[in-house]
């Protein structure tokens, strides 16, 4: 690496770097939000997506159990500890995490038939909270991709709907486009209020957008709250 002018980062070319990883790794280096995550101790960039959707829309405050899925590297679960200390958290990622304190980590597959049982357990009491910043593998086909994410995004929007507390809340990583439209009607009958947002630390060029989901409206009669 080399300097660039006052505060900029140069990334030479390496044998075995394309000219594009060259140029994002040059992008992320000298990505404000990469460097203010690094001074105060955020694991990613990624957390201050969730400080901003929350100083807007005031979702982890006063949360009391919580369900991070797609935890990795667990920046949001750090959030979650910071902005409410005394809830439980529990994340779940195909990728490991390294340990944080108060949250019970599981390196597996989300969409594993015994995840959802195993994190309720986890937890031990309905969460008042489901976030995901869950996105499939890219393979470099823009519907395939969007597909393959949205098909995360529908599984986790059930798993809130399937475990929510009453007034609970659902956060999620969409893509361009917003949600589908069969999951939008999903989550506005299950919730009293659904907006799409992008925070000011989802890069511009970046087709990211959050759902938020608040007021879960509860399950009917009989289905219990878990």
């Amino acid at each position: 690496m080399r300097g660039g002018g006052p505060g900029k980062i140069r990334v030479k070319s390496a044998k075995g770097r394309t000219a594009q990883s060259t140029r994002w790794l040059e992008r992320h280096l000298n990505d404000p939000y990469v460097r203010k995550a690094k001074a105060e101790g955020w694991r990613s960039r990624a957390a201050f997506k969730l400080i901003e959707l929350d100083e807007k829309f005031h979702f982890v405050r006063g949360s009391r159990a919580v369900v991070d899925l797609g935890v990795a590297p667990g920046g949001w679960a750090q959030v979650v500890r910071k902005l409410a200390p005394k809830a439980q958290v529990v994340g779940i990622d195909l990728l490991p995490t390294d340990p944080i304190p108060g949250v019970t980590l599981f390196e597996m597959d989300f969409m594993d038939d015994k995840a959802p049982a195993m994190l309720r357990d986890a937890l031990g009491e309905a969460p008042d909270l489901v976030i995901s910043d869950m996105a499939a593998n890219t393979v470099g086909h823009a519907q395939t991709d969007h597909l393959r994410t949205m098909g995360l995004v529908e599984a986790a929007a059930w798993f809130a709907v399937e475990n929510l507390r009453k007034n609970g809340a659902f956060v999620a990583k969409v893509f361009a486009g917003g949600t589908d439209a069969d999951l939008l009607a999903v989550l506005k009958k299950h919730f009293t209020a659904v907006k799409h947002a992008k925070p000011p630390a989802s890069r511009k060029g970046s087709v990211e957008w959050y759902v938020v989901a608040q007021g879960f409206k509860g399950r009917p009669e009989g289905e219990g709250e878990g």
